[in-house]
C-alpha cells in the first residue's frame, strides 16, 4: 500500500525540533531524558510532558495521580503494571498501556525481576469536565495493533484512524498514535486530523520530514504545525522520507484543550487550589489502599 499526498489538504511542516538530553539518576532508576520537557504545556497542549526512562524495580512503586492520562510505550525490558483496583499485568517491548487517572489513580510501574525497563511515558491532559472521571486502564499488546504494509515499510496503528485502519486504544479524548517503520529511500505520507497538535519521536534511523526536509535522527523530536481552526474530520498530511535502512518513528497527535494548566507533582489540574485538594484527598485515604 502506498499513499500519495494531495495539495488540497493541510500540509504539516516542522515547527520545532531538538534532541533528547539524558542524565544518569539515582539507583534503582538508571537514566532519564525529557522527550517533551516540562514547562511547555501550552506549546504541547494537550500533552504535558513525555519522559524516556531506564529503571529497575522499585523506581516507580505505589504512587497517585489525578486529572490526566498516560500513554506508556515499552521500548525494551518488561514492565509490570499494578493498580489498587486489583489490576496486574506485564507488558513487553512494543506494548502500550493507556491510563485514565481521572479523579483518583493509585498504581505502580515496575521493572520485572532483574530487567531494566526502558519506556516512554506521555502525560496527556484531561479537560476540566473530565478530570473527575472514573480511573481506567487499557493494555494494548503489540500484536493487537493492526499493522499495515506500505511501500518500503509498515505502519502500526495504536490509536486513531489512519492507513485505512483504526487503532484499538480507547482514549476518552481524541488522540492518535502510530509506529512507522521504513527502509532506506522509502517515502510515506502520514495522515492526521488537521486540528490536532502533533509531534514525532525517532526511535531509530534517519528521516526527512515535510516539504522542508528537516532531518531527524535517533533520539530526535519534532513538533508539527497544525490548523488551529481546523476540523477533527478533515485530514492533514506529513511527508516522511527515510534515509536509513532501519527507521522507526512514533507519531502522536491530540486535540488541544485550551484551558489553564497547573501540573504539580503527580497531579494535573486547572488551579493550585485543586492541586492542594488532591493532596488532601490522598492524605485522607480517598485514593484507596496502596498498589502492591
Amino acid at each position: 500500500m502506498s499513499v500519495s499526498s494531495s495539495t488540497d489538504i493541510f500540509q504539516r511542516d516542522v515547527k520545532d525540533h531538538w534532541y533528547v538530553n539524558y542524565e544518569e539518576v539515582d539507583f534503582p532508576a538508571i537514566q532519564k531524558g525529557w522527550v517533551l520537557p516540562p514547562g511547555r504545556w501550552y506549546d504541547f497542549d494537550p500533552f504535558i510532558l513525555m519522559a524516556e526512562d531506564w529503571f529497575k524495580r522499585g523506581t516507580f512503586s505505589d504512587h497517585p495521580h489525578r486529572g490526566f492520562q498516560t500513554i506508556t510505550y515499552v521500548i525494551d525490558g518488561r514492565l509490570e503494571h499494578i493498580d489498587n483496583a486489583g489490576g496486574r499485568d506485564i507488558l513487553e517491548p512494543g506494548d502500550v498501556q493507556y491510563m485514565n487517572a481521572g479523579w483518583a489513580a493509585r498504581h505502580a510501574e515496575e521493572g520485572v525481576d532483574e530487567d531494566i525497563a526502558h519506556t516512554l511515558q506521555l502525560w496527556l491532559n484531561l479537560p476540566k469536565t473530565l478530570k473527575q472521571t472514573e480511573t481506567s486502564y487499557q493494555n494494548v499488546y503489540a500484536e493487537e495493533a493492526q499493522s499495515v504494509s506500505i511501500e518500503g515499510g509498515r505502519i502500526k496503528v495504536f490509536s486513531g484512524e489512519t492507513a485505512g485502519v483504526k487503532g484499538p486504544l480507547k482514549s476518552i479524548v481524541p488522540i492518535t498514535l502510530a509506529e512507522i517503520s521504513l527502509s532506506e529511500g522509502a517515502e510515506y505520507v502520514h495522515t492526521l486530523p488537521e486540528n490536532h497538535n502533533a509531534f514525532v519521536y525517532a526511535l531509530s534511523g534517519d528521516v526527512e520530514l515535510s516539504n522542508s526536509r528537516v532531518s531527524l535522527k535517533k533520539h530526535g523530536v519534532a513538533t508539527l504545525t497544525f490548523d488551529k481552526e481546523g476540523n477533527e474530520k478533515n485530514n492533514s498530511e506529513l511527508k516522511i522520507k527515510s534515509n536509513s535502512r532501519r527507521t522507526r518513528l512514533l507519531v502522536y497527535s491530540g486535540a488541544p484543550i485550551n484551558e489553564e494548566v497547573v501540573p504539580y507533582g503527580p497531579f494535573v489540574m486547572n488551579t493550585m487550589e485543586e492541586i492542594k485538594q488532591a493532596y488532601r484527598d490522598f492524605r485522607d485515604g480517598k485514593f484507596g489502599p496502596p498498589a502492591i
